[in-house]
């Protein structure tokens, strides 16, 4: 009997130690969460590897859902059968016939896992390869540059052939180094700079700076849009809406034009630190990208960074701009940054921005404000709302006072 199986294959996890067992739990609950909607599916974890028997479902859906599931490299729709060597022989010419478009040259690889096996695997390349050759007129054996590799693993329970591997996410499961905090703009970076984040493994919580009623409603929109989107690669996501407009008009008042973008970026880190103390996340990341604009010259980052004692991560650092750009279109981010809506990054933006802010100034800014500074900065952190959003749904705020937004 053949059955119609997806081969899984786990991505960094497998170099770890003694965690490996705990680190492969998890994902294996991450790829059943990916794919509830099909409750027929059967999982069975070996070392390493992850068998999904479809059961009846279909493949090609649950084949997109995995291809987003982090610490998944790779993936193989197989099919099952038993030792007999005919019943393999059969299988292997039904799974190369399945390959589109139709390859010219193939290779012919057997695993033969099960040493108890009447033949060895040298013995199988030829047992099965010819008979594929046989019964394919138009196809050739090429060993060194093949258009499909045809694959043979016999196992104990059962034979798994296959003749495609598809890619994955690759990285590490969600929430397996942890949870970090991220900076999201409304821009094209940082929806980027999440997506790399979660896909190293961290949970991440959003955190938005709005200066209402400067920034509109439709500006608030296109942050939850972009959060709404990485919600889809971590199942929910919370959104920290912080009050920024108080601060942001204080800081401006200073008379130090040029270095209020360097201001401005300090007090978001202080507001970050302070609301990943509350929410347990050990780093801030930020779609920062060397060179970019003033405020990610080398010398703004130092000035900037200075200002919080928590890692900062910056996954697009070394990136140029088109390699985000298609990132984002593949995350389907892209469309959604570009609306023309302001942000408060826009608000008063000086005509010359500091390059490389001298930060004994900026440190003298900061001290003349004082206690004021700190102030404003507590009343952003215990004013900033929260929601819970999934791709699908608003808001899954656990407590209705919260959501205060929709």
């Amino acid at each position: 009997m053949k059955e119609d199986w997806i081969l899984v294959r786990f991505g960094e996890l497998t170099i770890k130690g003694r965690n490996r067992g705990r680190f492969e739990d998890m994902l294996v609950r991450q790829v059943k969460q990916a794919l509830a909607a099909y409750p027929a599916l059967k999982y069975t974890k070996t070392f390493g590897r992850l068998y999904i028997q479809l059961n009846g479902e279909p493949y090609e859906p649950a084949a997109e859902r995995l291809k987003d599931v982090f610490g998944i490299v790779s993936f193989s729709r197989v099919i099952r059968c038993g030792h007999d060597l005919q019943d393999i022989r059969e299988t292997a010419l039904q799974a190369i016939r399945q390959v589109e478009p139709a390859p010219k040259t193939f290779k012919m690889t057997v695993r033969r896992a099960w040493k108890a096996y009447p033949h060895d695997s040298q013995e199988m390349n030829h047992l099965v390869g010819a008979h594929v050759l046989r019964n394919t007129p138009d196809l050739k054996v090429d060993v060194r540059n093949p258009d499909t590799e045809l694959k043979v693993d016999i196992q104990p329970e059962g034979t798994y052939v296959y003749a495609s591997v598809e890619q994955a996410a690759g990285g590490f499961p969600l929430g397996m180094n942890g949870k970090a905090m991220l900076l999201l703009s409304g821009g094209i970076d940082s929806p980027v700079a999440g997506w790399m984040a979660m896909r190293k493994g961290l949970e991440i919580e959003a955190v938005h700076f709005h200066s209402y009623p400067f920034t509109s409603e439709q500006a608030k929109e296109k942050v939850v849009t972009l959060a709404q989107r990485l919600a889809y690669y971590g199942g929910s996501i919370k959104l920290h809406l912080v009050p920024f407009t108080e601060l942001q008009t204080k800081l401006a008042q200073t008379g130090q034009e040029h270095l209020i973008i360097t201001l401005m970026r300090r007090s978001m880190l202080k507001i970050a630190e302070k609301l990943a103390a509350k929410r347990g996340a050990l780093a801030i990341v930020t779609g920062d990208s060397l060179g970019q604009v003033a405020s990610q010259t080398l010398g703004s980052m130092n000035v900037i960074g200075r200002d919080t004692s928590l890692p900062l991560l910056r996954p697009l650092v070394m990136m140029d701009k088109l390699e985000i750009i298609r990132i984002a279109e593949k995350l389907r981010t892209y469309e959604t940054s570009i609306l023309p809506y302001e942000d408060c990054c826009t608000l008063f933006v000086p005509k010359s921005p500091a390059t490389n802010p001298n930060l004994g100034i900026v440190l003298k800014i900061e001290s003349q404000l004082g206690a004021e500074l700190e102030r404003l900065v507590d009343e952003a952190v215990n004013g900033t709302e929260t929601v819970v959003l999934t791709e699908n749904s608003r808001s899954d705020a656990p407590a209705a006072a919260e959501d205060k937004w929709f």
